[in-house]
């Protein structure tokens, strides 16, 4: 029972640490072939863009507003991606009976 609890503990340290770089990494999408790009925190939540000024078109905003949103998805993607590498292993560990308890 106390190796159980070890493990236990052990594996919430990782996921603790994992949700930390998760919170502070950045990743980053683009659209329009690299004319938009959106920063987004390991967590999904947008910290910056970046629009060129070349595809700036008053007549035109309904294009830059699809480009926006498909950087933003981009990046949002990335930011899933990232979390499955970092989380997946340890939600394995417990979803997969790794600690050998029911619901664990």
């Amino acid at each position: 029972m106390q190796a159980i609890l070890a493990q236990a503990q052990k594996m919430q340290e990782q996921l603790l640490s994992a949700q930390q770089e998760l919170a502070d990494a950045e990743v980053t999408g683009t659209a329009g072939g690299g004319l938009v790009t959106a920063t987004v925190s390991g967590a999904g939540e947008l910290k910056a863009l970046v629009i060129d000024p070349k595809v700036v078109d008053p007549e035109d905003t309904e294009t830059l507003a699809d480009l926006v949103v498909a950087a933003v998805r981009d990046a949002g993607n990335n930011a899933q991606r990232l979390a499955e590498e970092k989380m997946g292993p340890l939600a394995g560990g417990l979803g997969g009976g790794g600690l050998g308890l029911p619901g664990l």
